[in-house]
């Protein structure tokens, strides 16, 4: 049976338009959210990161790993969000002075003014502005009908939502 459905109209460069079953207007609302997503992911990482650098105190050993798996995952997903936007069609950011426009996450203290407990407070902020991005994510890509961009944000808010509750617990 042939297809009722007109193939696109290649661009002036031989690359055929984007259908894949999205709007336009919808895949750059996506796109724009998963940016923001990117953002808050990547800030989170950096200061994971410098934190697992930077712990001292009693606490050392056990937040040095712990950071550094929460970093070492968290690196992983960046690339799989930054693909996702690329794969509907758009650029992801990823310059500095992007993550910094885009993040909802803001630097606090540098950690010579922190002890463990300060780096863990703003890890758990940080996971759960993650948290909070994941879900505009899923809202906006569920009403666009892009269920791999609601899967993705639904299993990095599922990782984010359980960091937040380790780290929490080691303040209680």
């Amino acid at each position: 049976m042939a297809s009722k459905t007109k193939k696109p109209a290649p661009k002036a460069d031989g690359a055929p338009k984007i259908d894949i079953g999205i709007s336009d207007k919808d895949r750059r609302k996506v796109a724009d959210e998963l940016s923001a997503f990117l953002a808050d992911s990547y800030t989170l990482y950096l200061k994971t990161h410098q934190f697992h650098w930077n712990v001292t105190g009693p606490m050392f050993n056990t937040l040095h790993n712990m950071f550094m798996t929460q970093y070492t995952e968290e690196w992983t997903a960046l690339d799989e969000i930054a693909e996702r936007i690329r794969a509907i069609g758009f650029l992801a950011p990823g310059s500095y002075a992007e993550f910094v426009r885009l993040s909802s996450i803001r630097e606090e203290q540098s950690p010579d003014a922190l002890d463990w407990r300060g780096m863990v407070r703003q890890l758990v902020t940080g996971n759960e502005a993650v948290c909070r991005t994941a879900r505009k994510v899923i809202k906006v890509a569920n009403a666009a009908g892009d269920d791999p961009s609601v899967d993705l944000a639904t299993q990095r808010l599922q990782v984010h939502e359980k960091n937040a509750w380790m780290l929490r617990s080691l303040l209680e």
